[in-house]
Order: structure tokens, then C-alpha cells, then sequence
């Protein structure tokens, strides 16, 4: 999938839930074996249009994630190319064990978008936040996690996913219509490899999610106003981790991942046990959500709440660089 400038315009206004259903319709013109199924959040996926236009490749299951698992995995099994969608906890959380069983131990190649993950959903609270997520979905074998950067990474995503047999996956959803984006031109994405965003030797910043547009502003901010150069990557694969970031962590004394999960199980945890295991010396600062529930409000306060703005987040990078 290919794009430019104005693309990239157009689906930052319309946001990730909005876009991928748009994206599910240019697919469906191409596959003939796709589905999607939802559980009742037909509109809030953005898929009103797809019911309409696609109505014998969509099914609606009702408030019922773990039958949406059951019904996404017989329909994988006899070939069709299935995407299941809910909001983050329901899928992670209400539909583990389905998924555990009949996704990772069975290895159906069903792709599970999960909507609105990290503080995303705002008013609707902790009941609908995606906090947990990742931790709980690394745990299972073969299953895939990725978390696309922005609208046109999410098409990038989509597009692989539904011309590939990738395994069953886990598509992580997080940021609002009007997130910054990371991708103004076309790229090319290779599933399974992160993404240098901006190179620097001073240290190294390891993100993913639409919380890249934030720390994309810190680094420049960094730079312009403090002569520190930091290589950012985008960490868009966290399961299976790219290979070669091992290489990359042994070229710098300190290291920090940012992310919109809590800190327990994410991608600081991640790059921690990998550090660990090959023996690497260097510091590591992960700036995280915290591991306890929070208020609710609009993305953009939550995001300043923890934290997770680029302001907050230069002035934390900081005070990380000048410890010895």
C-alpha cells in the first residue's frame, strides 16, 4: 500500500478507528476471502460503510468476544482471511482463553484488531482503556503484536496482514483523529522490523503507538534546544521482537522506552529482559503509564496527566541524561 503527503493529511483528521475500516473496504475490493467480525461495535470500528457495501463479508456476533474468537477461528480454518475487532480489554481480557487456545495453540491465522488501546477511549474510563494489553497477549505463543505508529503505518500493517499469512496477531490500536503523525511520504514496511525514525548517538529512544508523534517533538526539541541527538526507533514489531535491536543496544550507555501500557509487561519489560539475558551494560529509564488505574478526561489531558506529552517527556529524558 503506497501513499503520499495528502493521504497521510486525510487520515490523520479521520483518526485509526475510522481508517481502518476504510482500509478493510480497499481490501475487500482485492480479497474475495476476507472477513470481518465485530462484536456489535460495527460503527465504532469504523465499519459502517464496509456492513453496507460488504454485507456477506461481515458478521456481527453481538456482545460476545469469546464467541467472536470461536466463530473468527472456525472461519480461518476454511480459509477465509479474518479480522475480529473490539476495544483492547474486551479482546485481551474477556476472550484470553479463546484466544490462547484457538488462535495461539491452534495457530488459526486470525488478525485482532483491538480498538482503542493505552487512554485512547477518554471519558469512557478505565473499563475501556487498553493498559494491560500487551503484557497479557505477549504470554501466549504465536501470536503476533504490533502496534502501528499512525493511519498510513496502519494501513501498511493492514495490507500485509490480509495478503500474507502472518499467524494469528495482535493489532494494537492506540490514539485519537488528529494524533500526530510519524509518516508524511511512503515507506516500506517489512513485518517483524522496527523503523529508525531519527538518528543520534547520545542515546536511544524506543517507542511505539501513536505516542511517537510526542517523543518525535521531544527528540527535535532535544536537539534544537539542548544539542542532544537521540536515534528514536519506532518499535512497531513487539512480538516477534526485531533481532537486531541486541546490536543496537551494545552501541549506547543509556536507553529509554516509552509507551502508552502500563509499566508492567510492556516494552520497557521487553527490552529489560533482553538486556538482562544478553549480558549488556547500560542503563535503562522506562517512562510508562503506572500500574494502578486513573482518572478519566480527553486524550490530550490524560496524555499530560502521566506524563506522556512530549513537555513531559524532554523534561524527563533530561533529568535521565545528566545522571552519571
Amino acid at each position: 500500500m503506497n501513499f503520499n503527503s495528502t493521504d497521510a493529511k486525510q487520515w490523520l483528521r479521520m483518526g485509526p478507528r475510522a481508517m481502518f475500516g476504510q482500509f478493510m473496504m480497499d481490501i475487500a475490493k482485492k480479497n474475495k476471502k476476507l472477513m470481518v467480525l465485530s462484536a456489535d461495535l460495527g460503527r465504532s470500528s469504523g465499519l459502517a460503510r464496509f456492513k453496507l457495501e460488504f454485507p456477506k463479508q461481515y458478521i456481527s456476533v453481538g456482545i460476545s468476544e469469546q464467541n467472536l474468537i470461536g466463530v473468527a477461528a472456525g472461519l480461518a480454518n476454511e480459509g477465509f482471511k479474518v479480522f475480529v475487532t473490539s476495544f483492547a480489554p474486551f479482546l485481551s481480557m474477556r476472550a484470553s482463553e479463546q484466544i490462547r487456545m484457538n488462535l495461539g495453540y491452534m495457530k488459526h491465522n486470525v488478525n485482532l484488531v483491538a480498538l482503542g488501546s493505552g487512554l485512547s477511549m477518554g471519558f469512557l474510563g478505565n473499563s475501556h482503556f487498553g493498559l494491560e494489553d500487551i503484557a497479557i497477549m505477549r504470554t501466549i505463543p504465536n501470536l503476533n503484536i504490533t502496534c502501528p505508529a499512525d493511519c498510513a503505518e496502519l494501513g501498511k500493517v493492514l495490507n500485509d496482514y490480509a495478503f500474507n499469512d502472518r499467524g494469528p496477531s495482535y493489532i494494537r490500536l492506540t490514539g485519537i483523529p488528529g494524533s500526530k503523525n510519524i509518516y508524511d511520504k511512503n515507506y516500506t514496511y517489512k513485518f517483524g522490523r522496527n523503523i529508525t525514525i531519527t538518528k543520534g548517538k547520545d542515546v536511544l529512544i524506543l517507542s511505539h503507538g501513536s505516542i511517537l508523534g510526542q517523543i518525535k517533538q521531544s527528540v527535535e526539541d532535544l536537539k534544537k534546544n539542548m544539542s542532544i541527538n537521540a536515534e528514536l526507533i519506532n518499535v512497531i514489531s513487539l512480538k516477534p521482537i526485531d533481532k537486531k535491536l541486541i546490536s543496537l543496544f551494545k552501541k549506547y550507555k543509556k536507553i529509554i522506552t516509552i509507551e502508552e501500557h502500563t509499566s508492567v509487561g510492556g516494552l520497557g519489560s521487553i527490552v529489560a529482559q533482553k538486556i538482562l539475558k544478553n549480558k549488556i551494560n547500560t542503563k535503562l529509564f522506562s517512562i510508562s503509564l503506572p500500574d494502578k488505574f486513573g482518572p478519566t478526561g480527553t486524550y490530550d489531558f490524560l496524555l499530560k496527566y502521566h506524563g506522556l506529552n512530549s513537555n513531559s517527556v524532554t523534561k524527563k529524558i533530561i533529568n535521565f541524561l545528566k545522571k552519571k
